[in-house]
């Protein structure tokens, strides 16, 4: 109990000292610019797969705040429908470029979090941030696939099986299990390539598995606060979904800095008592 309290006194202090919530706000804004782009980029490919459109947005909801789900829907119904063979090849060529900017401050975070003083050359940083951002996509594709496809999967069992209830219910329970995974294993991805410094798989697990849980609880929270309590097209009108957007990317952006500054704590931790077993 007294470790507990102790790493929570030192993790509070961190956050503070590495300006967390600055560092979230400057992720916010870079993932703002970044998402329409990755959204473009994510949903020209769709049409390839033959994907209702209705699944597309099921999904969408899901992962969004539902006043934001809703303001891009007309856009996700044009992409998905309409002829993108042009669009995907700008947007692979194009607007990768813009889409790497959201990890580009999350890098600049992470080496925040690890105090790291030497940073890497713009074009190697670029670089890092379009290679993580690629990584990013494809995760997110294996995602998508496992809520829309595990869905038509299951439809079609049951369809030519009559599988007991507790069957469906564990199927559904391993669809989450796994895409709970497959988040943290972008994030220990993330969190092991975005500092230039040499860290241990071992070190990027807890923040890693720290910061997907506390995105899933903000997530879940920040929903059921907007549907029950906070009514923000009343005050900011048709912006109300961009200030919705907004704050949302703030808590996800605040939530991977908690991971981050959990495993630089870690790290230092560990090289402390290397030092003094020296």
């Amino acid at each position: 109990m007294m470790r507990t309290y102790t790493f929570s006194k030192t993790l509070v202090k961190e956050l503070q000292a590495d300006r967390a919530v600055g560092l979230a706000a400057e992720q916010a804004f870079f993932y703002m610019l970044s998402l329409f782009p990755l959204l473009i980029l994510f949903l020209s490919m769709l049409p390839y797969f033959s994907i209702d459109v209705e699944r597309v947005m099921f999904f969408i909801e899901t992962a969004l705040p539902p006043q934001t789900a809703a303001m891009i829907e007309e856009n996700v119904i044009s992409v998905v429908k309409g002829d993108n063979s042009g669009l995907l090849t700008f947007s692979v060529i194009g607007t990768i470029w813009s889409a790497s900017a959201g990890m580009n401050a999350f890098i600049r975070a992470m080496n925040e979090a690890f105090s790291v003083k030497t940073h890497r050359p713009l074009w190697k940083a670029r670089f890092l941030s379009i290679l993580l951002t690629f990584g990013m996509l494809v995760v997110l594709i294996i995602i998508f696939v496992l809520s829309i496809f595990g869905e038509l999967l299951l439809d079609t069992i049951t369809s030519y099986l009559a599988l007991p209830e507790q069957t469906e219910v564990l199927f559904q329970i391993l669809r989450w299990v796994l895409t709970i995974i497959v988040m943290i294993a972008l994030l220990c991805c993330l969190y092991y390539f975005a500092p230039r410094i040499n860290i241990s798989f071992r070190y990027v697990l807890p923040g890693a598995i720290t910061a997907t849980i506390l995105w899933q609880l903000i997530s879940l929270g920040f929903s059921f606060y907007v549907n029950n309590f906070g009514n923000y097209s009343a005050t900011y009108g048709s912006l109300g979904g961009v200030i919705v957007l907004m704050l949302w990317l703030f808590l996800t952006g605040l939530s991977l800095v908690i991971g981050g500054e959990i495993n630089a704590i870690l790290k230092k931790s560990a090289s402390a008592r290397n030092n003094l077993d020296r």
